[in-house]
């Protein structure tokens, strides 16, 4: 479907690397396994989980790749370009197997699922095929692949959620942990593979979150960001516990089923000092009642990520994203409303199928008019089984989306570096979350608009995890950088 081009966050810059559990003494474990993520949050969420199974069988995760038994890539098929990563990534790996032949690679996650067998077949390239809802068989498929079996579970399900599994914090910086809220998707944009790859939507259990977030507090964690491919359709209604004609067990101690905006005011009450962050939001689906309950709390971050796709009616009815041109800006409006302080940032498709010049200058005009902070600029390109690549022809020529979407990514350098400029003279309340790459002198750490902050140390004595005041003295588009007040 797309290829991301610029304006990479902090957790997209992480695509690609692997991780050990930072809690866990490696030593622990006679076999060790390698694991590389890519693509969204979930996937990283998911690695995590992978690892908590793992560990459980008698793995340990190691940064090592030749000394690990187990290899697997958790894998994205929302972009050509990932897909090609991976393969890429796969080619290495059966080189490596050459050398250590008892290692087994696997696949995971959305191209496992998109792909199937095809792996094992005719590629060749792998040992075992696992897709997002089939992590719990993971144990069975590596005994069965050390057995010289081809090993493939890529079945999706309409309940499983990994609801009780305590995922293992993969390289934690100790400070911020993902959060898994809901899997799967409804939305049948036409554009996107990710309702073929990872199936219907579902809500977890409500209880098992708020248990997941106050045991990361209780263990020194003060962010969580609530993770679902559409947050904002989070519904959970809890099997009822009490008495005929007394109502529903509600986690919360009332009654009745929970709507997203119940579950993140539930998840700000575990304590004023845990930041709560939450993505993806869809435009149609994110309510007042969410606002309202984000505008309540100080401790919900000012921040929405609310992907446009495109500014043209015409296009987004072609996208099935089900709201108009005007409808979204309606919605920016009741932001800005309700939240001055809020950031918004997007994602944005150049050169959908059959869109015309004007209807890119309409892009470009709904980005004045949202005035992001940040956005994930992509061209289109087409996916496989997706409704787009069945119904429409991808007819605009690769030159012209590259020259669109440098139109695109130059708009949004300009609206960044406005956005940041503004903060310069204002204090903002930032969560430490370590040493700059660029200096040991120095702290990073990110305000409630998540615009990461830059600023000397000074003679109190701070630490990862802690919250302090910082003055703005200056910036770049993409960065804050000034003084502890």
């Amino acid at each position: 479907m797309l290829d991301l081009v610029a304006n990479k966050t902090h957790d997209e810059a992480r695509q690609g690397e692997s991780y050990a559990p930072f809690t866990l003494d490696p030593n622990e474990y006679k076999k060790k396994f390698y694991i590389e993520s890519y693509g969204c949050q979930m996937n990283f969420a998911d690695s995590e989980v992978v690892a908590a199974i793992l560990n459980k069988e008698g793995f340990g995760a190691t940064r090592n790749v030749e000394e690990a038994d187990l290899i697997f890539i958790n894998t994205c098929s929302i972009r050509e370009k990932a897909e090609q990563t991976v393969r890429k990534r796969l080619t290495e790996f059966k080189k490596l197997k050459t050398q250590n032949p008892g290692t087994l690679v696997g696949v995971l996650g959305c191209m496992a699922e998109r792909l199937k067998a095809k792996f094992l077949e005719e590629e060749k390239l792998v040992d075992i095929v696992v897709g997002p809802d089939a992590y719990r068989s993971l144990p069975g498929l590596v005994d069965d692949a050390a057995d010289g079996n081809k090993s493939i579970n890529v079945l999706l399900s309409r309940e499983e959620t990994y609801a009780d599994i305590a995922p293992v914090r993969l390289n934690s910086n100790g400070v911020s942990a993902f959060v898994s809220i809901m899997r799967g998707c409804n939305n049948m944009c036409s554009f996107c593979v990710v309702p073929f790859t990872r199936g219907r939507e579902r809500s977890r259990d409500a209880a098992s979150i708020i248990n997941e977030c106050k045991d990361l507090f209780d263990n020194g964690y003060r962010e969580v960001t609530l993770l679902g491919q559409n947050v904002d359709s989070y519904y959970y209604c809890p099997t009822p516990t009490l008495p005929e004609g007394e109502g529903g067990f509600s986690p919360s101690g009332g009654r009745g089923a929970i709507t997203f905006a119940r579950l993140l005011e539930m998840v700000a009450q575990i304590s004023p000092l845990l930041r709560v962050r939450f993505s993806t939001s869809h435009p149609k689906d994110i309510t007042s009642e969410v606002l309202r309950t984000m505008a309540a709390y100080e401790n919900i971050c000012k921040c929405i990520h609310l992907p446009v796709q495109s500014g043209s009616t015409r296009v987004l009815q072609l996208m099935n994203r089900t709201y108009t041109r005007e409808w979204y800006m309606s919605k920016v409006d009741e932001i800005r409303q309700i939240m001055p302080d809020c950031s918004i940032t997007s994602d944005i498709i150049a050169g959908f199928c059959t869109e015309t010049e004007e209807e890119h200058r309409e892009t470009l005009s709904v980005m004045d008019y949202s005035q992001y902070d940040l956005s994930y600029m992509f061209f289109y390109s087409e996916r496989p089984g997706t409704l787009a690549q069945r119904r429409y022809k991808d007819d605009i020529p690769l030159e012209v989306k590259k020259r669109r979407l440098q139109e695109i990514i130059e708009k949004q350098n300009e609206l960044s570096l406005i956005s940041y400029k503004k903060d310069i003279g204002k204090t903002f309340k930032v969560l430490i979350d370590g040493d700059s790459k660029r200096s040991a002198d120095d702290w990073v750490g990110r305000n409630s608009q998540n615009k990461v902050v830059v600023f000397p140390k000074n003679t109190v004595e701070y630490k990862k995890g802690d919250y302090v005041h910082v003055l703005i003295k200056d910036c770049t588009q993409a960065t804050l950088f000034g003084e502890i007040v």
